[in-house]
């Protein structure tokens, strides 16, 4: 068969696109038969024929299915071809809703490539606010695991933006913030924090994002400390679990105490996370004050004691 593809020692991209049935059959079976052309070509001319259909054919599934395949390579010519299609730049803008997943996908496996020669593209795609949510989500978490601290700037103007109407899109730029883990981040995570209750008290999550951000920064900061302490009392579970777990990471000497008071938590699993937390900074006694004082209700004596039997029987 891969004689089949060759006209005068170059490969027939035509030739290969009928037989694998590109406008003929579904794009399930153009994929699979795309797939199974590494046992005739080598890992060159495969690199060369993914270049060539992320170029040229216009079907969006086969385009995401192409996008996935060629991920296993890395290739930088594949990596320019997804940039146009990032861009809208070899595709139909006229039929940019159904290029949405793709598009998306193409998001993923540029951040897969560690490039910062992409941070560009992704800033323009992220600050597009006329561009959709979902495709600017997927910029925002790309930036964040590029690591590219150029990216820093526009992640926190984004969080910080009131006319930025995607609650959606302020949470993925909080998260990039987390994972890129720039100082220069914090007061302006603080900030919002601290001024913009109305949108945080509509939007828990947004908080969640900010407080797992400033626990990834890790850094011993008053204004940080502060807070934490403060979501420790937040009305949403989540933020108050993210408190803890952000404390028990952290460098405070108050972190201890501070966790213990969520002990007496209302939820549930409040009262877990602060437990193991403190298991984790304190070790075994922690949970062999639960068990013998009154003070703590029947619920976290039985998180303790089965803390003991899977973490602690091997020593006794």
């Amino acid at each position: 068969m891969y004689g089949n593809f060759v006209v005068k020692n170059a490969l027939d991209f035509g030739v290969i696109l009928e037989k694998c049935g590109v406008g003929k059959e579904t794009s399930q079976v153009v994929i699979k038969k795309l797939s199974e052309l590494d046992t005739d070509l080598s890992a060159s001319e495969i690199i060369e024929l993914y270049e060539y259909i992320l170029g040229c054919v216009k079907d969006s599934e086969v385009l995401s299915g192409v996008i996935k395949l060629a991920d296993a390579y890395r290739d930088k010519k594949i990596l320019s071809k997804l940039l146009d299609i990032l861009l809208l730049k070899t595709v139909d803008n006229t039929d940019a809703d159904n290029l949405i997943n793709t598009r998306v996908l193409c998001a993923k496996a540029i951040a897969n490539y560690k490039d910062t020669s992409t941070v560009g593209a992704l800033l323009y795609c992220l600050n597009n606010k006329g561009e959709n949510y979902k495709i600017r989500l997927a910029c925002a978490d790309a930036l964040g695991r590029i690591g590219d601290k150029y990216a820093v700037e526009s992640l926190i103007d984004v969080v910080k933006d009131e006319e930025e109407k995607s609650v959606y899109v302020k949470e993925s730029a909080t998260f990039a913030l987390g994972m890129l883990g720039d100082v220069s981040a914090i007061d302006p995570l603080v900030s919002i924090m601290e001024a913009k209750q109305g949108l945080l008290g509509k939007f828990s999550f947004l908080k969640e994002r900010i407080v797992e951000a400033l626990g990834k920064l890790n850094i011993n900061n008053s204004k940080v400390l502060k807070v934490l302490k403060n979501a420790l009392y937040d009305s949403s579970p989540m933020v108050r679990i993210n408190a803890i777990e952000a404390l028990m990471n952290s460098d405070y000497e108050e972190a201890p105490e501070l966790i213990r008071t969520a002990l007496k938590d209302e939820d549930d699993e409040v009262k877990r996370n602060a437990l193991i937390a403190l298991y984790n900074i304190i070790g075994r006694d922690i949970l062999d004050e639960v068990i013998s004082l009154p003070g703590y209700n029947e619920f976290l004596k039985t998180e303790a004691r089965n803390i003991i039997e899977e973490y602690e029987e091997v020593d006794e």
